[in-house]
């Protein structure tokens, strides 16, 4: 090994003074960490170089996504690399999906021998995979029945068919029947017409307009409010996510979710956990409504469940899948037997009481640091979140300290109004790994004062 091998295999302080010139400081870091190369077990094998593939991108795919510029070839564990082989700290985990990280032995174990027996066979048959997964699911939670999908769009989508027509089904002689939902502020449900009808953001629905009728938007955590309308007996269901990802990590509260449920009781209105985001093991706790001793009547699953394979699953009490009869909803690809089978062994792994202690274990320790390293500096409101689910609010955009911490070779997100940073590493992440996306954050904040 030569000897700048052994210089950039070194630790590196670049201690930060105010007259450093914080470009020439990122320029220095990226170069020094393009020297850090993917093993040979996880080397891209393509010819194509980063710089192809985005131009190549830009001429063959509608333009629907603000890419981040790195191409992503490979992974293992928490890390990732690009096509020349440069390693990135993954605390993405694919938008809260690679729960078990990437390549997890037992679920390609798992993916491989499901694609050597059988694929796809649709709903006209059984299988028993999806058997398998729906027992597996119904087992560890509050739920008697479950409906597979292939997003989490599509389990709300669910959601929103089923909530009509259990109403329908139980005041069959009403002649104003309750068809109206609530949803809240900071509020993501998905981009398809029902769930973005009940996502908050008006530039994500105002282009599409008119979506779904009967949505009534009130603030996250307005008991008061919410307890009015949800009795003025209009309201077939309530969609809330105990723990907001896409709206910037805001968690509800016990208060406020119990308050929904005591509501929706005296009313007859369903009550609908949206866990996309937060739920299976996410915070912790198997599912995220758990931390608040509140049960509802539909849960809707999609992110993690199939640890990168597409899936959706909207959980549901007998009562309301009472209501539910043949052809009032369906799926040609939804619970096929590779992606159930794939479900099962991230299902099997993040269930174990082990697991989930460790998650709580090492987000707590997480958060306590980030708040330790960068409670201190100007920029920073709030770090807030529960389990491997935590946001960093900011009173700037957050965009040029991610944009920073990508070039330090570490890999996060944003939220909210686009200035909180979203972490949610996969959750098999260590303590070691952990410290370092602190340090390198830590790093990287005197971004925020160059470009705000």
């Amino acid at each position: 090994m030569g000897s700048l091998q052994h210089f950039l295999n070194g630790p590196i302080s670049v201690p930060f003074s105010p007259n450093l010139n914080l470009r020439r400081s990122f320029f220095l870091r990226a170069c020094l960490n393009l020297d850090v190369h993917a093993p040979d077990s996880v080397r891209p094998k393509t010819h194509l170089k980063s710089r192809e593939v985005m131009e190549m991108e830009g001429k063959v795919l509608v333009g629907t996504y603000a890419r981040n510029p790195v191409v992503i070839a490979s992974g293992k564990g928490c890390k990732l690399y690009d096509p020349e082989g440069r390693e990135y700290l993954d605390c993405t985990s694919g938008i809260a999906v690679n729960a078990l990280g990437h390549g997890d032995p037992d679920w390609v174990k798992a993916v491989v021998e499901q694609a050597n027996l059988l694929t796809h066979v649709s709903n006209v048959f059984y299988s028993v995979p999806q058997v398998e997964l729906a027992r597996r699911l119904v087992a560890c939670s509050f739920a008697d029945r479950v409906f597979f999908s292939n997003s989490g769009t599509e389990a709300n989508e669910a959601a929103i068919k089923f909530a009509r027509k259990y109403q329908r089904f139980t005041n069959p002689d009403e002649k104003q029947q309750a068809t109206e939902f609530i949803s809240f502020s900071n509020s993501f449900h998905g981009r398809t017409m029902g769930a973005l009808a009940l996502t908050s953001k008006e530039q994500y629905r105002f282009p599409f307009e008119p979506v779904m009728p009967g949505v009534n938007f009130l603030e996250y955590g307005d008991v008061q409010a919410a307890t009015a309308l949800i009795k003025s007996g209009r309201i077939a269901a309530v969609f809330v996510e105990p723990i907001q990802g896409e709206g910037g990590i805001y968690s509800a509260t016990k208060e406020f979710l119990q308050s929904l449920r005591s509501a929706c009781d005296d009313a007859g209105s369903l009550l609908v956990f949206d866990e996309v985001q937060c739920g299976l093991g996410r915070t912790g706790y198997l599912w995220a409504h758990e931390a608040y001793g509140v049960v509802p009547d539909i849960m809707t699953l999609a992110k993690p469940l199939a640890g990168g394979l597409p899936i959706g699953a909207a959980l549901l009490s007998e009562k309301v899948a009472a209501a539910i009869k043949y052809g009032d909803h369906g799926s040609t690809f939804a619970g096929g037997p590779l992606v159930c089978n794939a479900a099962i062994a991230v299902l099997d792994k993040i269930s174990k009481p082990g697991f989930l202690a460790s998650v709580s274990k090492k987000g707590q320790s997480f958060k306590e640091l980030l708040i330790h390293k960068l409670g201190g500096n100007s920029h920073v409101r709030e770090v807030r979140g529960l389990g491997l689910i935590i946001g960093i609010e900011l009173d700037v955009s957050a965009s040029p300290l991610v944009d920073a911490c990508r070039d330090s070779s570490l890999l996060i997100l944003t939220a909210g109004k686009g200035n909180v940073v979203r972490l949610v590493p996969p959750l098999i992440i260590s303590e070691q790994e952990l410290e370092r996306a602190a340090e390198i954050i830590l790093e990287c904040l005197p971004a925020l004062d160059k470009t705000n």
